[in-house]
Order: C-alpha cells, then sequence, then structure tokens
C-alpha cells in the first residue's frame, strides 16, 4: 500500500472514530435530556396532584367553618325559640305578661345579635346617608333639619362595614 492510501484509511478510520464518539456522546444527551423530561414531568404531575389536594382540602374547610357558624348562630336562637313556644303555649289572657314576656324575649334577641357583632341603626333624628338608609318617603317640614330621619319603618342592620339590611326611612326636606 502506498502512503496516500494508508493516509487515506488513517483518516477514514480516524473520522469513523470520531463519528462513532460523536454518536456515542449525542447518545449520551439524549439520555440525560429524556431524564430531565422525564423528572420534571413526575415533578408537575405531583404538583398539580398536591393542588387539587389543596383544594379539595380547603373546599372542605370553607364548608365546614360554615356549617360550624351556622351551628352557632342556631344554639345562640334556639332560648329565643324557646321563650316564643313557651308564650304561645301560655293560655292565659295576661296581656301585661305576654308583653313583658315578647320584650324580654326581643331583648334576648338583640342582645345575642350584638354578642355577634351585629349592629342595629336607624333611629328617628339621626342624618339620612344614602349609604345605610332606604329613603321611602319624604316630607317638607321646617320643624326638622334637612336631611334629618323622621320615621323608621325598619331598622337597618350590618356586621363591621357590611350592610345586611338598610334602614327604611322617611326623611325630611
Amino acid at each position: 500500500m502506498s502512503k496516500k492510501e494508508k493516509e487515506k484509511t488513517t483518516k477514514a478510520e480516524t473520522s469513523a472514530a470520531e463519528e462513532a464518539a460523536d454518536a456515542a456522546e449525542e447518545k449520551q444527551e439524549e439520555n440525560t435530556c429524556e431524564k430531565e423530561l422525564s423528572d420534571t414531568k413526575e415533578q408537575l404531575l405531583r404538583v398539580t396532584a398536591e393542588y387539587a389536594n389543596f383544594r379539595k382540602r380547603s373546599e372542605k374547610e370553607k364548608q365546614d367553618a360554615f356549617v360550624f357558624a351556622k351551628s352557632d348562630t342556631i344554639k345562640e336562637l334556639l332560648p329565643v325559640i324557646d321563650n316564643l313556644e313557651r308564650a304561645l303555649a301560655d293560655d292565659k289572657e295576661d296581656f301585661d305578661g305576654l308583653k313583658k314576656g315578647v320584650e324580654m324575649t326581643f331583648d334576648s334577641l338583640v342582645s345575642i345579635l350584638n354578642k355577634m357583632g351585629v349592629e342595629i341603626f336607624g333611629t328617628p333624628g339621626d342624618e339620612f346617608d344614602p349609604n345605610l338608609h332606604n329613603a321611602v318617603m319624604h316630607i317638607e317640614d321646617e320643624n326638622y333639619k334637612n336631611g334629618e330621619i323622621v320615621d323608621v319603618f325598619q331598622k337597618g342592620y350590618k356586621i363591621n362595614d357590611k350592610i345586611i339590611r338598610p334602614a327604611m326611612v322617611k326623611s325630611a326636606n
């Protein structure tokens, strides 16, 4: 074999060896990428499952808190209901006693609402506020100040800054 042929053979062998090494290196990089992709997919599945569990747990906690709040409210109202049942079951025609019992029951109910953070508003003499009051009547009378509440048809109720029901009032001027 001539020197040129030997060089060609050597170059061909070297090229083939380099190509084989490059192919092996590419295969190794491909395997590394596939492993990283597989790990990322697995991590994503775990996070997704964890989030789904978190949502379910949060929803259950919210429902439990709602049921707990309702049951506490009902427990507070049961004595009022008992007092009203007793008043209705009494066959005596003692209207003064009945009135006193209803007043006591009303006071008990207002006390329960206050304990729950409910504020009652809307009294004659207050200044009309459209955020708190619903004016269903209006009168022109110089004995009252401008925007003064003259009469209250229904009291208003709120908890903190949330209006449960606005007061239904008659305003002046």
